[in-house]
């Protein structure tokens, strides 16, 4: 295995941005990044396409007591996913699902104040959304994001990450119009492997970000 490709998240998003740049001036272009790793990475593609950035929230429905089995995910704007096998096996699943979905909307919206204050979320419908985060290891959230995404019709839906597994990416293009995937290196173990710099991002850097691409 190579050493890192990026030296930290923004520096990635400025070389991701260069693989988007056919994009610069597309009307109704709105970037999403998905909280909070995704939120730098997106500042610099959204700076760099001249695009307005918001963020785009999801959680994972995880079955009680096996919280890694995805029943499904919610996301921003009351989108829901379910995943069908794992449903069929799980008793009274509706009542999990719904039990498990209340208490993960109510981080949502926490996080949707913590984020945006008193701004109303994007429109999404008929606008060319480019889907950022800072890596896809399974993909799992990337998945629900653009379904739920999907969901609220987009004239166009590109998915764009620095670096992820070559597997992934390629099973993740049928979510969308176009998926972009600047580095697939092999093997690829963990997405922070690929950054010198991987800190966690926090919930003030997310603000401040959004805040400096709104002024």
């Amino acid at each position: 295995m190579s050493g890192p490709l990026f030296r930290d998240r923004r520096s990635a998003g400025r070389l991701l941005s260069e693989l988007l740049s056919d994009y610069t001036g597309t009307p109704n272009l709105l970037v999403l990044a998905l909280p909070r790793g995704g939120v730098p990475v997106g500042y610099e593609v959204a700076r760099a396409l001249h695009a307005p950035l918001d963020v785009f929230l999801v959680r994972k429905l995880g079955l009680p007591g096996h919280e890694e089995l995805a029943m499904g995910a919610i996301a921003s704007g009351g989108v829901r996913v379910v995943n069908p096998e794992v449903m069929e096996a799980v008793p009274m699943a509706e009542r999990v699902l719904e039990a498990v979905a209340e208490r993960e909307q109510h981080e949502i919206e926490r996080r949707e104040r913590e984020y945006r204050g008193e701004r109303p979320p994007p429109t999404i419908a008929g606008r060319t959304i480019i889907l950022v985060d800072d890596g896809l290891a399974t993909g799992a959230t990337m998945r629900a994001a653009a379904r739920a995404i999907r969901a609220q019709h987009p004239a166009r839906l590109v998915l764009a990450v620095p670096v992820a597994a070559g597997s992934t990416c390629a099973a993740l293009a049928s979510e969308a119009d176009e998926i972009v995937c600047a580095e697939t290196p092999e093997p690829f173990f963990a997405v922070g492997l690929w950054y010198e710099d991987f800190s966690e991002t926090s919930d003030r850097e997310v603000r401040d970000l959004l805040q400096s691409a709104g002024a």
